[in-house]
C-alpha cells in the first residue's frame, strides 16, 4: 500500500460511522475550513524557521486537510481525492502550454501574462466574470488580498509607475488619518487607516516584498525585543507593569542593540 493510499484508508476509518472517531465523524467542509487555514499558516511558519523536519510534518498536516475534505465529498457522492488530483493536474497542464503543448513563452514576465489570461478565460467559462478583479478570493488575509487586487489592477494599467509614487500616496493617507484623529471622528479614522494599510500593501508589491511575510517578521521582531525587556526587568525582580513608559523606551532601545 502506498503512503497516500494508507492515509486515505486512515481517513475512511476515522469517518466510519460505526467505529470511527466521534470528532472526525461530526466534521463537514465548513467546520474543517478554519483548520485547513491554520495548517497552511503553520506550514509557512515552519518554512520561515528553516526547519526541514517541521516543513515535512506541516506539509503532512496540509495534505491531511485535503484528504479530509475530499473524503467528505466522496461520502456525499460529489468527488474523491483522485478527482482532486486529476483536476489540479489538468489545470497545470492547461496553464503551462509552453511546457506541455509546444507553445512558446519568452520569459517569466510573458509567462505571468499568459497565466493571468488563462485564469481570465477559465473564470469566464465558469461564469465567474471577466473583470480584472473578479475571482480574487474574499477569504484571503486582508494584506494578501490587497496586494492581489493591486496586482490585478496593475495588469490593466492602473498602477503607480514605481515604489516612490506609492510611498507618496501612503504619506498622503497618513496625513488624512491624522486629520480625522484630530477631528475625533473614529469612523472616518478607521476608513483612512484602511486606506493607509492598502497603500502600504501596494508599496510592498512594488518592492517585491510579501506584505504578510513582512508583517510576520515585524511581529517576531517585536516579540523578541519585548521578551528581552521582560528579561531585563525580571533580573531586578520587576515586570513591565512596574516601569513607566520612559524606562520602557530606554529598555526598548537597549533591546534593539541586541544582535539577532
Amino acid at each position: 500500500m502506498s503512503a497516500i493510499e494508507r492515509l486515505r484508508q486512515i481517513m475512511v476509518r476515522l469517518r466510519d460511522p460505526a467505529g470511527g472517531c466521534p470528532w472526525d465523524r461530526e466534521q463537514d467542509w465548513a467546520s474543517i475550513a478554519p483548520h485547513t487555514i491554520e495548517e497552511a499558516y503553520e506550514l509557512a511558519d515552519a518554512i520561515a524557521r528553516g526547519e526541514p523536519e517541521a516543513v515535512r510534518d506541516e506539509l503532512g498536516d496540509v495534505l491531511f486537510q485535503v484528504v479530509f475534505q475530499a473524503r467528505i465529498a466522496e461520502e456525499r457522492g460529489l468527488f474523491d481525492f483522485d478527482a482532486v488530483a486529476a483536476s489540479i493536474a489538468a489545470k497545470l497542464e492547461r496553464r503551462h502550454p509552453h511546457v506541455f503543448a509546444g507553445a512558446k513563452i519568452d520569459d517569466a514576465a510573458a509567462q505571468s501574462l499568459a497565466w493571468e489570461e488563462h485564469k481570465r478565460a477559465e473564470r469566464a467559462a465558469s461564469g465567474l466574470g471577466t473583470g480584472a478583479l473578479d475571482g480574487v478570493t474574499l477569504g484571503l488575509p486582508a494584506l494578501t488580498r490587497a496586494a492581489k487586487l493591486g496586482s490585478r489592477a496593475a495588469k490593466v494599467g492602473f498602477d503607480w509607475a514605481d515604489a516612490s509614487g506609492v510611498i507618496a500616496k501612503a504619506r498622503e493617507e497618513l496625513c488624512e488619518l491624522q486629520d480625522e484623529i484630530d477631528r475625533g471622528d473614529r469612523v472616518r479614522a478607521q476608513e483612512e487607516l484602511g486606506d493607509l494599510l492598502f497603500a502600504l500593501s501596494q508599496a510592498a508589491r512594488h518592492l517585491g516584498v510579501d506584505a504578510e511575510t513582512a508583517l510576520r517578521d515585524a511581529n517576531a521582531k517585536f516579540e523578541r525585543r519585548f521578551r528581552l525587556i521582560e528579561s531585563y526587568l525580571a533580573a531586578d525582580g520587576r515586570t513591565p507593569a512596574d516601569a513607566d513608559m520612559e524606562q520602557l523606551e530606554a529598555l526598548w532601545a537597549r533591546a534593539k542593540r541586541e544582535p539577532g
